[in-house]
Formats: structure tokens, sequence, C-alpha cells
């Protein structure tokens, strides 16, 4: 796995162990306030990013270009305003990170949406040869 691929797996695999600590922190502190947050670094930081991975990595002529570049930029941006600005806002401090997180998620799925729609493959990644 290599470029746009890797550092999307990359962002996949701290995401998840970020979130495995955290659980375990959750867990032995009793204290589950936070859980939002959590689930949302596992969902959009470990399963959204290792998804955008493997895309890119079946499908290597859909990594090229500012589009997908843009894309791991939101993505990682989406991730660094929404988790700690979930705590934020369920703590009565600000909503607006985790609004500004929101809409640059959207921004980053729409952005990913673009990639797939131009990206016609000639053959299926997992076409047998014959």
């Amino acid at each position: 796995m290599e470029g746009i691929a890797r550092w999307f797996m990359l962002a996949a695999v701290a995401s998840a162990l970020g979130g495995m600590v955290w659980g375990i922190q959750m867990s032995a502190s009793q204290d589950h306030l936070l859980s939002p947050a959590h689930g949302h670094l596992n969902l959009l930081g470990w399963v959204s990013c290792a998804i955008y991975a493997f895309y890119y990595h079946l499908l290597p002529q859909a990594a090229g270009g500012l589009l997908p570049r843009l894309h791991l930029g939101t993505a990682i941006l989406a991730l660094t305003l929404l988790v700690p600005g979930i705590p934020l806002a369920i703590q009565n401090s600000s909503d607006l990170l985790a609004q500004a997180g929101s809409l640059v998620a959207l921004l980053s799925m729409l952005i990913f949406a673009a990639v797939v729609l131009r990206s016609r493959p000639e053959k299926s990644a997992f076409a047998q040869p014959r």
C-alpha cells in the first residue's frame, strides 16, 4: 500500500489505537460520558479511513490528482475538529468545533463521492485472469 491509500491506512490505525486506549480508559474509570466522541473516532477514523485506504489501493487510478489529496486533508481535518469538539459540546462549553467538524466530514464524503463517480475501472479488482 502506498500513496494516498497508505496515508489513509496510517490515519485508520492511529484512530483505532486511540479509540482502543480511550475505550479502555472509559471502562476502567466507569465514566462513559464521552462515548459519543469515542464512537466518532472509531467510525470516522478507523472504519471510514480504512475503507478509503482499501478503495484507493484497489483502484490506484482513482488516487491521482487533486481530489484524493483534498479528500485526505478534509478527512483528517474532520477528525481533528470533531473528536475534541464532541466533548466540548457534551460539557456545554461550545458546539462550534463539533459543528465545524461535522460540516468538514460531510465535505470529505462529498469529495469521496466525486472520486468514486469519476473512477470507472476497466476491470473488476477481483476478476480472475483467464
